[in-house]
């Protein structure tokens, strides 16, 4: 079965005409539009949002690994973890997620959140002293979404 065409809608209101169009496969140009706007609303609520990130390199500073997130107040968010697939179950991943902790920590953090599917890293996370607050199913193939939190100074990693 082949993905449904994009569609539109035409709205008429207040003296303005507006398009309302959705698509499966949509423009990146347009989803980067979307992304920036969000981001400095957010940014206006937030003004002490920061990147925070943690790299596994090479002998010639090349990423094998990383750690991607933000930190603001007391709050970090772990968003990405990948580590090349040769080099995992060496306990790297913890290694960078700890690293990332410990960093947060040092901006005034007390906590780190993250999510991650069933398929993906949730029991290196609890090994790390996260604990499932929310779990969303409904995925395919049974694949669940977790939202984990690790509060700092409270069990492993800290």
């Amino acid at each position: 079965m082949g993905a449904a065409p994009d569609t539109a809608l035409r709205y008429a209101c207040c003296m303005n005409d507006w398009t309302i169009t959705t698509h499966d496969q949509p423009d990146a140009s347009d989803a980067l539009i979307v992304d920036g706007g969000l981001g400095a609303s957010n940014g206006a609520a937030f003004d002490d949002v920061r990147p925070l990130a943690c790299f596994l390199r090479d002998a010639e500073g090349g990423v094998l690994g990383g750690v991607v997130g933000r930190r603001w107040g007391e709050c970090a968010e772990l968003q990405q973890l990948w580590v090349q697939p040769e080099l995992r179950r060496q306990g790297l991943g913890a290694r960078l997620v700890q690293a990332f902790e410990r960093q947060a920590a040092t901006h005034g953090c007390m906590r780190v959140y993250l999510e991650t599917f069933s398929f993906q890293a949730p029991r290196l996370y609890r090994a790390l002293g996260y604990e499932v607050r929310h779990t969303i199913a409904g995925y395919a193939a049974g694949i669940q979404k977790h939202l984990m939190v690790h509060e700092l100074g409270a069990g492993p990693g800290a």
